[in-house]
């Protein structure tokens, strides 16, 4: 797959990601098919052959560190801010708050100083850096958010089972 189907495809997923999470939407009890856009996009990014610039090794895989370090924090960050709820059905539910804007607003942030100081440093990162980093924050985060949605205690009001 090309750079620019790389890059067309790391929007769409974006745009979809953002515009779900401000919904409600019910939490499957099989949370392994959330796992499906996550690892395309890791099997996208370690195909990329631009994903460490051999020119400059080490910086290169230092900011690559760095970076998936970076978004398993944001992934926690967007988790633990998504509000988790188990309505009186016991269904259990995810919405993204307030917060959850916030923390994309942060890694989007932080995404691009990686981007100036790789830049300035002189290192050339390919879209597979992005994938990656992209694929790393909807795994932690949708972890983060099956282990809420199983933590979640029963609502008032649901029959007592027994």
């Amino acid at each position: 797959m090309g750079s620019t189907a790389n890059v067309a495809l790391t929007v769409v997923v974006v745009i979809y990601v953002v515009v779900r999470q401000f919904r409600a939407r019910r939490i499957a009890s099989d949370s392994r098919r959330m796992l499906v856009v996550p690892a395309v996009l890791a099997v996208l990014a370690l195909r990329d052959h631009s994903l460490i610039d051999h020119a400059h090794r080490t910086a290169s895989v230092a900011l690559l560190v760095v970076s998936i370090l970076l978004e398993v924090a944001m992934g926690f960050a967007w988790g633990f801010t998504t509000r988790v709820w188990r309505d009186a059905s016991g269904t259990v539910w995810a919405k993204g708050t307030v917060a959850t804007g916030f923390a994309w607003v942060g890694m989007i942030v932080a995404r691009i100083a990686l981007y100036a100081v790789g830049s300035a440093m002189g290192v050339a990162e390919g879209q597979g850096v992005l994938l990656l980093s992209l694929a790393a924050v909807l795994l932690v985060r949708t972890a983060v958010v099956s282990w809420r949605a199983r933590e979640t205690g029963p609502s008032y009001g649901v029959p007592a089972v027994g």
